[in-house]
């Protein structure tokens, strides 16, 4: 665990701690962008960062803005320090035991009685084997899980699951007056903790739905299987409904994602649905230039989750049925260095090399100054930001049909495709191609779109309403 203090010698009237995994300040993306959009025009708000990382010493993305005053990054592969805490071990194992109880039978556990009897500092993965309390509770639950196989399978299997969980809540968190987690899992189980142990209010955002898209990666995973598979998520559905449940204000993209919230567990009176927003001005003020040809973009980072393999197949059959057609994949190609390697490699045995370009990280300003078309096909998004950027800047879209997608498309299937379906894609494109008057109408309706929902001096405005409102402790008023 690293702590970087920054500018603490300042005092304004408001702080708010983030919690953060896996993402902002190390990773690009439309989350980190979001985040540090959000630090940079609150500015009169000191932020201080909590992020949740796999592996220590990552390089920044980002420089972070003069108001983030305190940074601790928690690194899941190392162990916390051992420090001494005055616990009641005895009531903690007996309240973790019916804990366990109340869930088996359908029921609520009360998360709240259980973490404040784990104070800070406090890791309970030696106290978990050692004591015969806590010996007892994985014998039982490994006789309900997984009673046809080896214990030491099992046994393996819960603590790798549960070890990185009890790192986060034995981390101590900079103090503030809001907690706000991006998302749910571990950045939301310790935004929840420091919620319980220090009595400040617990804000949670989510754009994407964190439970969901772990279960579609363990389902897809080959070396997790059986009852590994659903250990990891149950833990992961467990952790989202007690986030849920006790959050003071629950934040979301859209409308569908707010009745999954609901569902497990979230009180309608603090949810609120708070679109993506964009410096729409600085989008919509970009200078259209027309370039010889015709271009296609994707803007997104070269990982699997955006499929470029597919948008690669895609620009296969773009190729072979237009002479004029350019495709351009924009965005950073470092950050999975073997699939990129796998993607130059598709492109390469395709032969269309001359018609498809890897820019790496650019000003994508530069880039919507002169695209026809902005294609995307992610398997998993919420509500992604290039949409809007494309919008603003008067570039038409197809895409697959993820997220919010389809509603920020209106529901027309002639710009919308299944994920990993090449051809439909290409073919969405080509329509659009062979039809400039379809491209215009286009272009004006998303003008309008995004300047009458999307613009994120709208945005800024809700949040720091938000944070006034938990701060102040007075309830939330649209």
């Amino acid at each position: 665990m690293a702590a970087h203090p920054c500018n603490l010698d300042r005092r304004p009237a408001m702080r708010v701690c983030l919690f953060i995994e896996g993402s902002y300040p190390y990773i690009t993306g439309g989350v980190s962008a979001w985040v540090h959009d959000l630090i940079q025009n609150l500015e009169d708000i000191e932020f201080s960062l909590f992020t949740i990382s796999p592996a220590a010493g990552q390089p920044l993305r980002y420089q972070l803005p003069d108001n983030v005053i305190e940074h601790t990054d928690i690194v899941l592969s190392e162990k916390p320090a051992r420090v001494k805490k005055t616990v009641k071990k005895r009531s903690l194992f007996s309240r973790i035991q019916a804990f366990h109880g109340v869930s088996e039978q359908g029921g609520v556990p009360d998360i709240t009685a259980l973490l404040s009897l784990m104070p800070e500092g406090y890791d309970i993965s030696r106290d978990a084997t050692a004591k015969a309390k806590g010996w007892e509770i994985i014998e039982h639950r490994n006789r309900r899980s997984n009673p046809f196989y080896a214990f030491s399978d099992y046994f393996w299997a819960w603590k790798s699951s549960h070890e990185l969980m009890f790192r986060v809540l034995a981390a101590s968190p900079p103090r503030a007056d809001v907690y706000h987690a991006v998302s749910t899992g571990f950045a939301g189980l310790a935004a929840l903790a420091a919620k319980i142990r220090l009595g400040k209010p617990f804000f949670l955002t989510e754009h994407g739905l964190y439970h969901k898209e772990r279960e579609m990666e363990i389902r897809k995973a080959n070396f997790v299987r059986g009852y590994q598979r659903d250990m990891w998520i149950r833990l992961y559905n467990a952790i989202s409904r007690h986030c849920y449940r006790h959050a003071d204000m629950v934040t979301t993209l859209f409308e569908r994602n707010r009745e999954y919230q609901l569902s497990l567990g979230a009180d309608p009176s603090v949810t609120l649905v708070t679109p993506n927003g964009i410096d729409v001005e600085r989008f919509s003020s970009i200078v259209r230039e027309q370039k010889p040809g015709f271009h296609v973009g994707l803007v997104g980072r070269v990982v699997p989750i955006k499929d470029i393999k597919t948008f690669i197949a895609a620009a296969k059959i773009l190729a072979d049925a237009r002479d004029d057609i350019t495709v351009h994949c924009i965005g950073p190609t470092d950050e999975d260095p073997a699939y990129y390697e796998e993607c130059k490699a598709l492109v390469k045995s395709l032969r269309i090399e001359d018609r498809f370009v890897f820019t790496g990280r650019q000003n994508v300003l530069e880039y919507y100054a002169f695209l026809d078309i902005l294609a995307l096909t992610s398997v998993r998004e919420a509500q992604p930001l290039v949409l809007l950027e494309a919008f603003a800047a008067g570039v038409p879209c197809v895409s697959t049909r993820v997220g919010n997608v389809p509603e920020m498309l209106e529901h027309d299937e002639q710009l919308l495709c299944a994920p990993k379906d090449a051809e439909d894609l290409a073919m969405k494109i080509l329509r659009l191609y062979d039809n400039p008057g379809i491209r215009q109408k286009l272009i004006r309706k998303n003008s309008a779109l995004v300047k009458e929902k999307h613009d994120k001096a709208d945005l800024h405005k809700t949040y720091r309403r938000i944070y006034a409102a938990l701060a102040e402790g007075t309830p939330w008023r649209e």
